[in-house]
């Protein structure tokens, strides 16, 4: 990955390669931005410039040794950590998954940790950094670099490591072996403990205009403009979501089957119907279950916003299937319920996340929106 290939985003990518002129790399750095956006792309780049062997104006060359394996995400001093699942009895490392993420990865550094999850077959398990991955860090780190200046440890959400593992890696990054770079890719640096977040540099990635997305978009797959406009304005700068649609629009189309389900028979007020729901919806994974629930409040949010006449406002993201629904059932989602719903649809997904009993769950939320959709 070169920065080259970063939609957007020019003013990051300048002052990351001035920090490498100027010789001002900082030993650990938070790069934190939104789910599905460029905070992993513009890692890969980082380290990728800062050890290539011919670098030019503002990027990497691409073509000596140490870029060619950065390519392939092979080179002996880059090493990942990322959120796993567990086999069998013991606590994994990221290595255990390590031909599957180069694999993943290696075709877009846009994608969610649901989609990763799905890639190494988590089905309910949820992805965690084990305690145990503390100590290979420490292991790979205290060793000499093979070939490159830099040795660097890209962990991609390290919000989903655990306390233990967090507090057991404090003291290499606080005063890490010489010529040696952490680069946490963050999408809930308020989730990240504070002693870590203190020792490490902040650098905020904002979002992708949707101009520079659709630009890139109508490049990457060869499609319309207009087509390529229309799926970045409603990804609205989750470059993993806008891919996503790109492919296959089946997964949102799934979603939304289910919400107007939902909301049909909480309308008629069909506790059978509701209960087969719940059980349908229990029966997908864990994550899938919270991308339905996410989904759920992106479509109440905007049909709050069609309430309350901002339809043409520009801040009404939504697909064609979506519009057509919304155009009858946004007057549904009103000022005195929606508070109510969109507390209830997020503590259903505190209650998944937290490995609570989907039915009950599911059944839980289907009857409280049953109270307040009429």
């Amino acid at each position: 990955m070169n920065f080259s290939q970063i939609p957007g985003r020019k003013d990051v990518a300048s002052k990351l390669v001035q920090t490498v002129k100027s010789g001002r790399v900082s030993h650990a750095q938070i790069f934190a931005g939104a789910e599905g956006g460029s905070g992993l792309a513009f890692a890969l780049a980082y380290a990728k410039y800062i050890n290539c062997e011919d670098r030019r104006e503002d990027d990497a060359c691409g073509k000596c040794k140490s870029c060619v394996k950065y390519e392939k995400m092979a080179h002996p001093d880059l090493h990942f950590v990322f959120p796993v699942v567990k086999k069998k009895d013991k606590d994994p490392v990221s290595d255990d998954f390590i031909t599957e993420w180069r694999e993943f990865a290696g075709k877009t550094p846009f994608f969610t940790l649901n989609s990763w999850l799905d890639c190494i077959g988590a089905s309910n398990s949820q992805g965690m950094i084990y305690t145990s991955e503390a100590s290979e860090i420490i292991r790979k780190l205290s060793l000499k670099t093979f070939e490159a200046d830099y040795k660097v440890m890209i962990i991609w959400l390290p919000e989903k490591m655990n306390d233990a593992s967090a507090n057991k890696l404090l003291k290499m990054i606080e005063e890490p072996p010489d010529k040696t770079l952490f680069l946490l890719v963050s999408n809930q640096p308020g989730k990240i403990i504070a002693t870590i977040v203190s020792r490490c540099q902040m650098v905020r990635i904002p979002r992708i205009d949707d101009s520079d997305a659709a630009a890139w978009l109508a490049k990457t797959f060869g499609m319309a403009e207009e087509k390529a406009a229309d799926i970045s304005h409603v990804s609205n700068g989750n470059m993993a979501k806008a891919i996503e649609l790109c492919h296959d629009e089946g997964a949102s189309l799934d979603n939304l089957e289910r919400f107007k389900d939902l909301m049909r028979f909480a309308w008629k007020r069909d506790v059978l119907s509701l209960i087969n729901w719940s059980e349908t919806v229990a029966a997908l994974g864990r994550e899938l279950q919270k991308e339905f629930i996410s989904y759920s409040l992106r479509i109440l949010r905007e049909n709050i916003m069609l309430t309350l006449g901002q339809g043409n406002s520009g801040i009404v993201f939504m697909t064609g299937a979506e519009t057509t629904f919304s155009k009858n059932f946004h007057p549904f989602i009103t000022e005195n319920n929606i508070f109510f719903l969109a507390d209830e649809f997020s503590l259903a997904y505190a209650h998944v996340e937290a490995n609570g009993n989907p039915k009950a769950i599911f059944l839980d939320l289907a009857l409280k929106v049953t109270k307040v959709i009429r």
